[in-house]
Formats: structure tokens, sequence, C-alpha cells
């Protein structure tokens, strides 16, 4: 630990991301014990998931941008709330052009411009929309450390990066087990598994060197990463784990991935 706290937050933030990779190909990797899993237990991973993003958008994100922005006095909720509101626009502006399809949707359902990607790539493209805010959220917390901000702690930030790298598992398994559903290699559909989290270290890098060269805009960035994961939670990740008629024991599997979530960041941070 001493040794990585004395790396550059940049770097810092690039070995984070490389540890969610990790956990992504991890739970890819569970394609080659068996060709299908339950759907039940793929819907509470993907609750379980979505409970995690939830509460590292609060505890992580929106309240420490808050507390940075205590000089406003009754306006200290403006930077969060223009950066919330930015993150999310940014992913809807995201979702509405890049072409994707969601987990278990029909071909017919391809959203973003017209294509002729296959359905492999875009099952894929929608996972890899899901890590750009996580990516994002764990550079910026490591760009907010090397600020010295009283608000942000190293230990915060691993913290967070614990827990995106937590949920990222199921993601992982979300993506490569209907791949090998519908026929795919089990080396081909673990490739296509963990490449959706090739993106979090490039995005935690740009966090990272974001706020250190502009500190100002800190909160505004902090938020813009609470407003595209909550959007992505709400849009996608949600409604994916209660479509299949496992609402109940998805719901479960958001409560739990919350706690352990709000359990981490504040024994850590």
């Amino acid at each position: 630990m001493q040794w990585f706290a004395e790396q550059n937050p940049i770097f810092q933030a690039f070995l984070a991301t490389l540890f969610t990779w990790g956990v992504t190909a991890m739970g890819a990797a569970l394609v080659f014990l068996a060709k299908d899993f339950s759907k039940k237990m793929l819907d509470v991973m993907l609750g379980f998931a979505g409970g995690v993003m939830m509460a590292a958008s609060y505890w992580s994100l929106l309240a420490p941008a808050i507390e940075m922005s205590g000089d406003l006095g009754t306006w200290s909720f403006v930077p969060a709330a223009v950066g919330f509101v930015l993150g999310a626009a940014f992913l809807r502006l995201v979702d509405v052009f890049l072409p994707h399809l969601h987990l278990n949707a029909p071909m017919s359902e391809v959203e973003g411009v017209k294509t002729s990607w296959q359905r492999s790539t875009l099952l894929v493209t929608a996972i890899t929309l899901h890590n750009i805010p996580e990516g994002l959220a764990v550079g910026v917390a490591f760009g907010a450390v090397a600020a010295g901000l009283d608000s942000a702690s190293l230990a915060g930030a691993v913290s967070l990066a614990i827990g995106i790298g937590i949920q990222n598992f199921p993601e992982g398994t979300a993506v490569s087990v209907p791949l090998r559903r519908e026929g795919m290699s089990r080396m081909k559909a673990f490739l296509y598994g963990q490449a959706s989290g090739m993106v979090e270290p490039v995005a935690a890098v740009f966090g990272a060197a974001a706020v250190l060269f502009m500190r100002p805009v800190l909160p505004y960035a902090l938020a813009f990463a609470a407003g595209a994961m909550i959007f992505v939670v709400v849009e996608e990740v949600i409604p994916e784990s209660q479509a299949s008629g496992n609402g109940d024991m998805a719901t479960m599997g958001v409560v739990s991935g919350f706690t352990l979530m709000m359990a981490l960041d504040v024994a850590l941070g």
C-alpha cells in the first residue's frame, strides 16, 4: 500500500482500473465452466451490480462534490447538480448515437444509428457503455486525492475501485454467457466478455488527468461520473435484471450491492 500511495495519481488510477478490468475478465471466464447459467442468478448478479453503482454514485462521488463546494454556502449543491445532469445527458447522447443492443433483446431492438454490426459486437458495445462512467469515476477519485482535498482520501478511492471491480464480475458474466448460449465458442465468448472492461483504464486515465490539470472542475467531474452511472443503472442495468420475471430476487441483489458498497466506502473512506 505504501508503494501504491507514492505513485503518480494517473498511474494509480490506471493500476486500479487494470484491477477492475481483470475482475471483468474473471466474470467472463465463468463461460469456461458451463455453457449456461441460471437466469435467476444472472439477474441477481445484474441487480447487485446496479446496487453497487448507485451507492458509489452517492458516497464516493456526489457527497464529496457537495462538500468541496461548501464555500458556496446554500448554493453548494449547484456544481453537483450541474455535473450530475451533464453526466446523464452525455450518456443519453451516446446511447442515442452509438449502435448497441441490450442483453436478451432481439436484433430488431438495436439502438443507435443504423449499422451492419453483428449481434455480439452490439452486446459488447452496450456493456462498454456501462464501463465508461465507472472508469471515469475511479480516475476522478484518484485525481481528487492528488488535489489534496479534505473530503477525498486514498482509501476512499481504493474502496471505490474495489466496489467497481466487484460489480464488474457479474457484468463480465452477463456478456460472455449469453454469447456462449447463442453458440459462440467458449474462448470467443470470453474474449468478447472481457473486452467490455478495456475502456475503464482509458476512461480512468482521462478522468485523473483532467482533474489534475483543471482542479476547479473537480466537483463537476465527480458529479458528472455519478450522473453517468445513475443513467446506466436506471436505463439499462435494473430493467435488464427485471425483464425475465425474477424481479424480487433481482431487487434483493440491488439491496445487497448497495449495502456492500456503502459499507466499503464508509469503512475505508
